[in-house]
């Protein structure tokens, strides 16, 4: 049985486009988060929106939220909604980079660089996932949700990683 790549139906003299602005937008998206949304969440308590991505109990959570102004938590659910813009953009960066690096493989490597090309788009749905629950948790509702938003978190960052190690680990193979 074959898998296919998600961007497999891209002509080929479309995927270097389709990868160079898709992380172009992803860096830009990225960099508004570090120099504009991210610094009003780091206190004494909270490093940035990771911190409270992996809080998981919720006298973690509860202790980063009151560290916040509310000046602080508007940023925070602003950023929260920002990110469902970033997420096609960087699952679609990887996702191409690794369609790129596909034309080096072949047996279950190839296999594995395709599944791994689908998995930095489920990692959208855990990202998407732990967004609804850290919003739940800014508007009051933590329950659960600490340790929902770190699961996901946590798989998200997992399937990622994973992805751009393999991108970067075949890229640097000498080439056959």
């Amino acid at each position: 049985m074959s898998i296919s790549h998600p961007l497999s139906f891209l002509p080929f003299h479309l995927r270097k486009p389709v990868f160079w602005f898709s992380l172009i937008l992803a860096i830009v998206c990225f960099a508004l988060f570090g120099i504009f949304l991210d610094p009003p969440l780091q206190t004494d308590v909270a490093t940035g929106i990771v911190s409270f991505e992996f809080a998981r109990t919720p006298e973690t959570a509860t202790a980063i939220i009151n560290s916040w102004d509310s000046r602080a938590r508007s940023f925070a659910a602003f950023g929260l909604g920002f990110d469902f813009l970033f997420m096609p953009f960087y699952a679609t960066a990887l996702s191409a980079g690794l369609l790129l690096v596909t034309e080096r493989l072949r047996g279950n490597w190839l296999t594995l660089a395709n599944l791994l090309g689908w998995s930095v788009y489920l990692a959208t749905l855990f990202d998407s996932i732990e967004n609804i629950a850290l919003f739940t948790i800014l508007t009051g509702n933590i329950g659960a949700n600490p340790g929902i938003a770190f699961w996901c978190a946590s798989i998200k960052f997992g399937l990622l990683l994973s992805g751009l190690g393999y991108t970067l680990t075949v890229r640097l193979m000498p080439a056959k």
